[in-house]
């Protein structure tokens, strides 16, 4: 018998579409999935009741909208009005907000039916989901193992089967990381390619939105229906049939690929690849060849890059607003990184913002000659859940660029990229990659991600898929 979460998220919109299948039906299916599901940690919030009510009025009206009756859920740094808003924090533990983000209201006005809030680290500041305020997220293929993060509840949450997609951000790698971690697609679109993003949206142009899905194909679906969300909205023919689904479902043409294990990261931190993150990164690039693609080493030799992005870093967490009570109760990264954000100058950070742009035009020239460059999604296995944990701040920001050090430049140069698993290591665990595309390629990147699934063949399920 086919579950609901058995099918993709293209599946399901068909399926509510057609009638073949309700929103509260769905809805249903998946509240009672994350209830036997709770010891992973997914959520911060579940709002069982007025998800069935919402799913109710939907279908009592009829289809209408890209993601009428499709379960979905926010990341805990997205207000919803009178549902709890805690940010991954002990500060903000009885916060209640009053009004919604932009992106709570669009997905209500797409159709969707939120189930909760899926967890996130402290402020989304770091690349591991084990906040104080509640219990961390973990890998679904091995429970002992930590998520990744920010948005690791919301990776954990569609590998686990208990969303059919779900959306996250992305300020340095923060939908990338936890996708790679525990074996699912993840999508940071171009900078300015989707008008909606989170509560905590930075000046410098970090942070975008993005899919979380199984499969190349939910990414597109989904990615389409949060490019057509207000105030700037395109017309597709119908829901599940946008110009980034096709480009999914079509796969690519001959593309000229580069490659590189280079990190920008490599001459400030000890950056060691490990060996199923190679095997991974070469079996991709070899699959690519063998499609036909050119596919050659990317000479690229990136330098300055560690002390711009640690002054962004910094900047980024000086912008929350924590009073001397509040930082009395914050992490002790959190708490550092807001002091010494707080300690830059306005010459430090203008200095830091213009080297950031200079940057974004050297990666953008260094990377022109390639249609899409492959790198390795992670540098290391899965951590142990509480690895971070007992360091001093600086150690704790380094082990962080050691596990994912491909993943912050992107979002300073601007660009796309996708993660997706491609191999799986000696216990089966799924092994990631990441395409980095050119300003607005993310087209050729869930095509080029096509290919790449087409030759991997279907993965096993993790373990709770059908506990």
């Amino acid at each position: 018998m086919t579950r609901p979460h058995d099918l993709s998220l293209v599946a399901q919109v068909s399926g509510l579409q057609q009638g073949a299948i309700g929103p509260v039906e769905l809805a249903s299916h998946y509240l009672d999935r994350i209830a036997h599901a709770a010891d992973l940690g997914a959520f911060a919030e579940v709002t069982g009741e007025s998800a069935l009510r919402r799913a109710a009025a939907l279908e009592a009206g009829g289809p209408d909208g890209a993601l009428w009756g499709v379960p979905s859920a926010e990341k805990d740094l997205v207000a919803r009005a009178g549902v709890p808003t805690r940010y991954g924090s002990r500060a903000r533990v009885d916060h209640v907000p009053s009004t919604s983000d932009a992106l709570a209201e669009a997905m209500d006005a797409a159709g969707a039916v939120s189930l909760g809030k899926t967890s996130t680290s402290e402020f989304g500041l770091t690349g591991f989901t084990e906040p104080l305020i509640h219990a961390p997220a973990r890998d679904p293929w091995s429970t002992g193992n930590g998520a990744g993060g920010s948005s690791g509840g919301a990776a954990v949450a569609v590998a686990a089967g208990l969303l059919p997609a779900a959306v996250g951000s992305d300020g340095g790698g923060s939908i990338r990381i936890p996708a790679a971690t525990v074996g699912v697609v993840g999508l940071k679109p171009s900078r300015g390619r989707l008008p909606i993003g989170s509560g905590f949206d930075s000046p410098d142009g970090l942070s975008v939105t993005g899919p979380l899905a199984r499969s190349v194909e939910d990414a597109g679906l989904l990615l389409d229906a949060l490019a057509g969300l207000a105030p700037f909205t395109y017309a597709t023919a119908a829901p599940g049939q946008g110009p980034f689904v096709r480009a999914a479902r079509a796969g690519s043409g001959a593309l000229r690929i580069g490659v590189t294990t280079v990190s920008p990261w490599d001459d400030d931190e000890d950056i060691v690849l490990d060996p199923a993150a190679r095997a991974a990164f070469e079996t991709a690039a070899a699959w690519l060849d063998d499609a036909g693609h050119d596919v050659a080493d990317a000479d690229w030799h990136p330098v300055g890059y560690a002390a711009l992005f640690r002054v962004l870093w910094r900047a980024s967490a000086a912008r929350i607003p924590l009073s001397a009570e509040d930082m009395a109760l914050v992490e002790p990264l959190t708490a550092w990184l807001v002091e010494e954000g707080r300690a830059l100058s306005a010459r430090d950070l203008l200095g830091g913002l213009a080297e950031a742009r200079a940057f974004e035009r050297r990666t953008i020239t260094d990377f022109a000659a390639f249609d899409a460059v492959l790198t390795p999604a992670l540098a290391k296995a899965p951590q142990p859940v509480g690895a971070y944990a007992g360091h001093d701040p600086e150690r704790t920001f380094a082990m962080q660029v050691e596990y994912a050090p491909y993943s912050s430049f992107v979002n300073v140069a601007g660009l796309p990229a996708l993660t997706l698993p491609v191999t799986t290591d000696a216990n089966g665990h799924p092994v990631s990659v990441q395409v980095i595309g050119r300003p607005g390629g993310e087209a050729t990147l869930l095509a080029l991600g096509a290919v790449l699934e087409d030759r991997r063949g279907p993965l096993p399920h993790p373990p709770v898929w059908d506990a």
